[in-house]
């Protein structure tokens, strides 16, 4: 990856941990790490981190149930899928670098 697409990369997770909304930026970066989850959101967030396209509207609607505003629901799940892309995305980084070397300076 380039220096300007590393940088928006950086500028997205900084915006969806730090930046306003409903929910807690505790709770965001708790999504994003898929460690220390509300249990309201738990399932939810552990649903995308390890199988996203087996979400259900009954797992958002649990979450709402529980006492999350469907805000904060959407927030912690645009979170948590960020996260699991940024560690996949890390993990795939590391086995090109073992394959072939950083010859490319670590520019994935």
């Amino acid at each position: 990856m380039n220096e300007t697409t590393l940088a928006r990369r950086r500028q997205v997770v900084e915006r969806v941990l730090t930046g306003p909304g409903v929910s807690s930026t505790a709770d965001r970066q708790a999504a994003f790490d898929n460690a220390g989850v509300d249990a309201r959101a738990e399932a939810l967030v552990t649903t995308i981190a390890q199988n996203a396209w087996k979400v259900t509207g009954t797992q958002v609607r649990s979450a709402v149930a529980a006492g999350l505003a469907e805000d904060a629901v959407f927030e912690v799940a645009v979170a948590a899928a960020l996260g699991q892309a940024t560690r996949q995305r890390a993990s795939a980084s590391a086995a090109l670098d073992a394959v072939f070397g950083a010859a490319d300076g670590g520019r994935r």
